[in-house]
């Protein structure tokens, strides 16, 4: 089979221009296929370990995905606060171990800015029930005189660099708009955490009573006219918040879930919603599952145009190489090493293009991973490709090869004579 393999390579590299092109088709392909399959896996990956230890989450009554949505993973929005009423009745369940209240809706230059107790660093858990590490400083004091306190994730700090004892300023909303930053109120960064791989990176965290203290003379999401409240003078005021966006619990048993759950959507004072988070994500996973679905198929499709277009050229080749295999014929080669050697050569188009759509694949996760960290808060992790990577890896060289047959059965089929005395 050496002399094959020689034949082929140099036949290939003959007419490399045209199967360059084939090759930057599978390239293609190949990078699509990989490349869903990589960010479908660390997606749900990222999703699933973004929040572990707590049983359930309680908003204001929405659907469960959407809860999950913007209260642990900082993406859109609440329809509705609860008061912390409810969330003190709540608490005072017999089987809830521990509540913390988080407020959202401020930012920092795009950043989701998480307005809680110091308890939250005790008892937030991700990926395997690791709770926060702090890299640099302290959680914030959550006190009077630890106010203006702001503890940055790892994201946050990076791309910003920030460092403790630093300044920032926090903007109403998205800080889209002109006139929303609460720059009167600046806070100082008094840790950062550790990195975690979850939407915690890309947030900046404060105590509830600076998310109350920052708002005195606001309302209706604009500042009051003529009205403007010192950052000092802010203290003397009741900070006590009355109203947040949702609460993380965790229980004393999980045998108990159900029966908070259901505790929480009969509460009288207000409608609520408690939601099982592995149940939304579950959730989750179906309504992306058709759009899941439909990329895969485009990118198949893309697949199969690119194995074809590899035929099509192969087989115009083909007419115009039939002296050539006649004359291998006349000097000894048998009809299966012409059709070995049609099959080598598309082999080898294929393994090129399915190893460059591999590396391409691996490169955009690189370049890619920093913006879905900031954006989104989904860590691209670089690492060994999964079974399900390595299984389309194999079946798109797979199909190369197959498809490369095609053409060699037709010159299997061809008799010595057509190749000497074509016909005119």
């Amino acid at each position: 089979m050496t002399p094959l393999w020689s034949i082929a390579w140099r036949s290939a590299w003959h007419r490399r221009l045209t199967l360059s092109l084939v090759g930057a088709c599978i390239a293609l392909a190949s990078l699509l296929l990989l490349s869903l399959e990589r960010l479908r896996h660390d997606v749900r990956s990222s999703f699933s370990q973004a929040v572990s230890g707590t049983d359930l989450v309680v908003g204001a009554r929405t659907g469960p995905v959407q809860l999950m949505l913007y209260a642990v993973f900082r993406i859109g929005g609440a329809t509705n606060n609860i008061g912390m009423d409810s969330l003190k009745a709540v608490a005072a369940h017999r089987a809830v171990a521990w509540l913390v209240p988080i407020s959202l809706g401020d930012s920092h230059r795009g950043r989701p800015v998480v307005g809680t107790t110091p308890a939250y660093f005790e008892h937030f858990r991700y990926g395997e029930r690791q709770p926060l590490a702090l890299a640099e400083g302290r959680a914030f004091a959550g006190t009077l005189d630890g106010l203006y306190e702001a503890v940055v994730g790892a994201e946050v700090a990076q791309s910003l660099g920030y460092r403790p004892g630093q300044r920032l300023t926090l903007s109403h909303g998205s800080g889209a708009l002109p006139g929303t930053e609460h720059a009167d109120k600046p806070f100082t960064v008094v840790g950062v955490l550790a990195p975690t791989g979850t939407p915690v990176d890309r947030s900046v965290h404060v105590s509830l009573q600076a998310i109350e203290a920052i708002h005195l003379d606001w309302a209706g999401g604009a500042p009051l006219p003529g009205l403007t409240i010192a950052a000092g003078q802010a203290r003397k005021f009741d900070l006590e918040p009355k109203q947040v966006t949702a609460a993380l619990v965790g229980l004393k048993s999980r045998a108990a879930v159900f029966v908070v759950q259901r505790w929480v959507a009969d509460y009288e004072g207000e409608p609520l919603l408690a939601v099982l988070p592995g149940v939304a994500l579950d959730e989750l996973w179906q309504v992306l599952g058709v759009g899941e679905q439909a990329l895969q198929l485009m990118t198949a499709l893309v697949a199969v145009v690119s194995l074809a277009s590899l035929v099509a050229v192969v087989l115009a080749g083909l007419e115009q190489r039939r002296r050539e295999l006649a004359v291998l014929r006349a000097v000894g080669a048998a009809p299966r090493h012409v059709m070995a050697l049609l099959a080598i050569e598309g082999a080898i188009v294929t393994t090129l293009g399915t190893l460059a759509g591999a590396l391409g694949s691996a490169g955009l996760a690189v370049l890619a991973a920093p913006w879905l960290q900031q954006a989104f808060g989904i860590q691209l992790t670089p690492s060994a490709p999964t079974a399900a990577q390595w299984g389309l890896f194999a079946a798109t060289l797979a199909a190369g090869m197959l498809a490369a047959l095609l053409p060699g059965v037709r010159a299997y089929r061809l008799s010595l004579a057509d190749g000497l005395s074509p016909p005119t």
